[in-house]
């Protein structure tokens, strides 16, 4: 679509405009550096990035207590995004099936232009408010989901009509930008800003920009699925076997949770029907496969709590068998 003389005006002001897309003044002569010089320039300035996410850990906090209750009440998150804001989400989202064992339909991401944008730069497919907004309807987003966009610059026009949309149905709105919170003024439950300040080489967000958005999205899914009971003491354990490298690391935890040896791990994970979860609740407290899965339910999937809420049924069964031999 051609675009008046106005309109290219306007965008181009606002790009003028952004932090993202400013000069950066340590970088000025990259181009006469030697590789390592580079590299180095590259490296020093990656190390402002865990800062400026670390400015915004409670924004970031927030967003997963609304995640949280998201999926608590059986809804979804959808991440939207494009070009690289747009892979980054598809990442998260296609890393939580294995890494959590959640269903492929609880975390999803959309990337403007479609799965061919994944593999190749499509860039007009986010100049689309419509787009963003169709791709809402489309999933059939409700009032129980959330929807989390990502623009490096804010003004992304596909994740703003997103989120407008999404707004408008009711769902919880998150937005990841890399410029001022001052700038913002899309209106969403949370807005996430890490500032990483202007790029190694001008307005390439999938740099800093990128780094930033890829540690924001992993605190987000990562938490949740902590609150969610995913995780005991800092171990996956409902993550899914679907590979031998998977099926050893389940094993491990196993190992490491219980101190059993690696043949009763195995034997152990077999009796759990493959879930991590279930085998060391069944070892925790010697209930049997069906008891533990119950337990597990009664605590919320929560292997700490159902180990506990059998606590007392062990201990006094132990003091009856210790009555009966007096």
């Amino acid at each position: 679509m051609i675009k008046s003389k106005q309109d290219k005006k306007r965008i181009f002001r606002e790009l003028a405009s952004l932090m993202t897309e400013q000069r950066n003044i340590n970088t000025m002569d990259i181009d006469t550096k030697s590789t390592k010089e580079i590299i180095k320039l590259i490296n020093e300035d990656d190390k402002k990035v865990a800062y400026a996410v670390e400015k915004e850990i409670s924004y970031i906090a927030n967003a997963v207590e609304i995640i949280v209750e998201c999926f608590k009440k059986g809804g979804r998150l959808f991440y939207t995004g494009a070009g690289t804001s747009g892979r980054l989400g598809v990442l998260d989202a296609t890393e939580c099936p294995p890494t959590f064992g959640t269903n492929p339909e609880m975390v999803q991401g959309i990337i403007a232009g479609g799965e061919k944008a994944l593999v190749q730069a499509i860039e007009g497919a986010e100049d689309h408010s419509e787009e963003g907004a169709n791709e809402i309807i489309k999933r059939g987003i409700t009032s129980k989901d959330v929807v989390v966009g990502i623009a490096a610059s804010k003004r992304t026009p596909y994740v703003i009509g997103a989120l407008k949309k999404a707004r408008s149905i009711g769902a919880g709105t998150i937005f990841v930008i890399c410029n001022p919170r001052s700038q913002m003024d899309i209106d969403v439950d949370v807005s996430i800003c890490p500032m990483v300040g202007p790029e190694v080489i001008m307005g390439s967000t999938r740099m800093k920009a990128g780094t930033a958005e890829k540690m924001v999205l992993n605190m987000l899914t990562t938490a949740a699925m902590i609150r969610l009971g995913k995780v005991y003491k800092n171990m996956m354990i409902d993550l899914q076997a679907t590979s031998q490298k998977l099926v050893e690391r389940s094993k491990r935890v196993i190992m490491i949770a219980t101190g059993l040896d690696y043949d009763a791990a195995e034997k152990a994970l077999k009796k759990a029907d493959g879930s991590v979860k279930v085998a060391i609740v069944m070892i925790k407290t010697n209930l049997g496969y069906n008891q533990a899965i119950d337990l597990s339910k009664k605590a919320d999937g929560f292997v700490r709590k159902a180990i506990e809420l059998e606590k007392p049924t062990v201990f006094m069964q132990k003091d009856k068998n210790k009555e009966k031999r007096e």
